[in-house]
């Protein structure tokens, strides 16, 4: 099909599973681009609007749309200004938006106010911040709804969806996951001057709806690994309020037995997990892809409160330092069968599929609220 597919990147995250999407519609015949704005232009996270612009044969449109700690609705307005401008230019038969960032909401307003064709990735799910709200809100603005689990496919319906706009194909990211990496583990600490045999990993980001307590929380959190002697190798945080709360807690640690990295490649990220001892921290990395690969994950806080039903994930409290302590030590390198409740590495073939047919692309534009539970 020579259609005009744009995907809207703002974070390292949402690109990690949107590239796979990207690949299987430009290898199936789809012309690709990519509006690059976000974490991607910024400096302090990796500048990683590189990493987007090695994909091959696309088209990249770049936006600065924040200075640091700029404000959610002032980054909101930045950004529904540039994007609308760009559509305005650009016409795209179909715009991918994933989740529940700010820049995604941003382009699911515009798209809706100008009838452009949406989809939106991974809707219908669960979180304990402001996120779970800009999700639902892009599920009402997109046409149509490519969700990872049947429960997300029940939560989309009960939003008054239409049944045949939704397409359950499971998180994309597990695609990458479920394939070798082309790398080793040796690769990936020499590429990023890692010198721990063993290690943890660590994603702590901030929660918005707990901004008074985020510092707190982060001590709290860094303190107990401490007490663990054990290395752990830290992502930096996203760029939410309260990250540089965050940010001060890290410029703290103890280089021997913590490595902060900004942002890595997505397959070096890859090989990594897989190689590690434990995950801990409020990433939905440690919701979908460490289950996935069958590593224990340690949810801290509410930010991923309810996402998933895996037992390979523990919940606690940053605050519990003795229990955290506990538990590290107890889980530390401990193996568990792989849980396949956000689908099986299958999600690039089954989302080309969908976009290959008629069907698709007579969804109407019009939406309509669907009240499937109603007699």
């Amino acid at each position: 099909m020579n259609k005009d597919i744009l995907f809207v990147t703002g974070t390292r995250a949402d690109y990690g599973k949107l590239e796979p999407l990207a690949k299987s519609l430009y290898e199936g015949g789809f012309n690709i681009s990519f509006f690059i704005t976000g974490m991607h232009m910024m400096s302090k996270y990796g500048k990683t609007t590189i990493e987007v612009q090695k994909f091959k044969g696309a088209k990249f449109f770049e936006f600065v749309n924040q200075r640091e700690n700029d404000s959610l609705e002032v980054i909101l307005s930045k950004t529904i200004l540039g994007f609308s401008d760009f559509v305005y230019e650009n016409k795209p038969d179909l715009v991918v938006i994933h989740g529940d960032r700010v820049e995604a909401l941003a382009a699911s307003l515009v798209c809706a106010m100008r009838y452009i064709r949406t989809a939106h990735i991974e809707g219908g799910e669960m979180s304990g911040t402001i996120d779970e709200s800009f999700r639902h809100c892009n599920t009402k603005l997109c046409i149509s709804h490519f969700v990872s689990s049947e429960i997300a496919e029940k939560r989309v319906l009960s939003l008054g969806e239409r049944g045949d706009s939704i397409f359950t194909i499971g998180s994309p990211e597990l695609d990458i996951h479920n394939e070798e990496s082309g790398l080793s583990i040796e690769d990936v600490k020499k590429r990023y001057s890692i010198n721990f045999d063993e290690y943890g990993i660590v994603i702590f980001h901030p929660v918005t709806s707990e901004l008074d307590t985020i510092g707190q929380q982060a001590y709290a959190l860094f303190e107990a690994l401490k007490d663990t002697k054990k290395k752990f190798i830290v992502i930096s945080p996203n760029n939410d309020p309260g990250s540089e709360k965050i940010f001060s807690i890290l410029e703290m640690l103890d280089a021997k037995f913590f490595k902060i990295i900004p942002t890595m490649r997505f397959k070096y990220f890859s090989e990594l997990i897989k190689n590690s001892s434990i995950f801990i921290g409020n990433s939905s990395t440690g919701i979908r892809e460490v289950p996935f690969l069958g590593i224990v994950s340690i949810d801290i806080g509410s930010r991923q409160f309810n996402r998933s039903p895996s037992a390979n994930i523990l919940n606690c409290s940053p605050f519990e330092k003795d229990l955290l302590v506990e538990t590290i030590n107890k889980k530390w390198g401990v193996k568990t069968k792989r849980c396949k409740h956000f689908g099986a590495g299958k999600s690039r073939e089954n989302f080309l599929k969908v976009l290959k047919s008629k069907e698709f692309w007579e969804i109407p534009l019009q939406k309509v609220f669907h009240d499937s539970n109603i007699s």
